[in-house]
């Protein structure tokens, strides 16, 4: 039914969401279940478990469409993504931006006392900001070493906020992500949430467009894949990390899923770098992207 779901392009009703973030993990349990059809000689199951393994292995191929710039670059700059879970993660994420010294950071779930302890601790380093204050999941922050002029943001049940930022002379629409995660009984609410950032990033297609956060969303799941058809490329995918898992950090070494993505305006951007880093706190691993922004042609 998984399978079938990534074919149609559907996500389709709980548990098939929830499982969609894994289904590169698949592969063991349909290997095994491939192997013992081998053995008791069912020959029907073999070829039903051949199928299903050729189509996990194609699906493992990265999603959308990326197009070198073709414009000269105008700026290099390095951005940072943290879901910080209820504020824990707060400690950790704090030596982790003075030793990397990124431009932009978008924090997640980070309520009142990571706003106060981040906005107080880089009061000089990041003098420009736009949030949500909000407690527990609900607040969000950037932070920019660059002028920002504050937006509307996108709706939703957590805080996400928007802002233009002046990156030396150029505008870029900078956008924090935090949808509603696919829980049984919210995966319409996921749904829509999702496609509010879809149109965001539809909304002004020849404006540099950095949109980056937590999605509760990977690559195999059909809402997240129309917010990337809207002009959007996944830096972690050009950086060569498409498929290195962000959550949950506990076990991402052994299994997870990658929902946490800074996304480019695609003739914009270009990525050369990409690591993912484990905080203490939080059981999301933290993004950090190294990109160029280019003149568009």
């Amino acid at each position: 039914m998984v399978v079938g779901c990534r074919v149609a392009g559907t996500d389709g009703i709980t548990p098939v969401p929830q499982l969609l973030a894994f289904l590169p993990w698949l592969l063991v349990p349909t290997g095994v279940a491939l192997l013992c059809a081998l053995l008791t000689r069912w020959w029907p199951g073999l070829v039903w478990g051949v199928a299903v393994l050729g189509l996990l292995a194609w699906y493992l191929e990265p999603y959308g469409k990326t197009a070198e710039p073709a414009g000269p670059p105008l700026a290099a700059l390095r951005v940072l993504t943290s879901n910080v879970e209820f504020g824990r993660g707060t400690p950790a994420l704090v030596p982790q931006i003075r030793r990397l010294r990124p431009d932009l950071v978008f924090v997640e779930e980070c309520e009142y006392t990571c706003q106060a302890t981040l906005e107080g601790d880089f009061a000089h380093a990041y003098p420009h900001r736009q949030a949500v204050a909000a407690g527990g999941s609900h607040g969000s922050l950037i932070l920019s070493r660059f002028p920002l002029k504050g937006t509307a943001g996108v709706r939703g049940t957590m805080g996400m906020p928007g802002a233009v930022a002046d990156v030396r002379g150029h505008a870029v629409r900078v956008q924090l992500a935090h949808p509603m995660p696919p829980l049984a009984r919210q995966v319409g609410l996921w749904r829509r949430e999702l496609g509010r950032l879809r149109a965001f990033a539809a909304a002004a297609p020849r404006t540099p467009t950095i949109l980056a956060g937590d999605f509760n969303a990977s690559q195999d799941h059909a809402a997240f894949r129309r917010v990337l058809d809207a002009g959007l490329t996944d830096a972690a995918r050009l950086a060569g990390h498409d498929r290195t898992p962000s959550w949950p950090s506990r076990t991402s070494s052994v299994i997870g899923a990658q929902i946490d993505h800074v996304l480019l305006s695609t003739p914009d951007f270009s990525a050369t770098d990409a690591r993912f880093l484990r905080l203490t706190g939080t059981d999301h691993r933290a993004l950090v992207v190294d990109i160029t922004l280019h003149q568009r042609r």
